[in-house]
């Protein structure tokens, strides 16, 4: 998927079946750095996240958001961007 506003493409490494990035296309190192003016964009991702569980067939059956923030919740990459996982039983806490 892809508009004016993010991205969406299959993780290279995924953790699940179905695991794919929404990623705005502007650029926000992370939620924590997020100001008031990131609002709309913040809000686009979460609607394109349950657009693209719904085109991979995960909405029904459950789908995890993730959004890691610092090195101490795994934030490998100082680029905003949400994690959809599903297509399996998604236990928690996570392994």
């Amino acid at each position: 998927f892809e508009d004016e506003h993010v991205i969406a493409f299959k993780d290279i490494n995924p953790k699940a079946p179905v695991h794919i990035l929404v990623i705005p296309k502007k650029p926000i190192p992370r939620v924590g750095e997020a100001t008031k003016a990131d609002q709309t964009v913040l809000g686009h991702i979460l609607l394109i996240a349950a657009e693209v569980a719904r085109k991979e067939g995960i909405a029904e059956s459950g789908f995890r958001l993730v959004f890691n923030n610092g090195q101490d919740a795994g934030e490998a990459v100082p680029h905003l961007h949400c994690h959809v996982l599903g297509g399996r039983n998604l236990s928690w806490p996570p392994g």
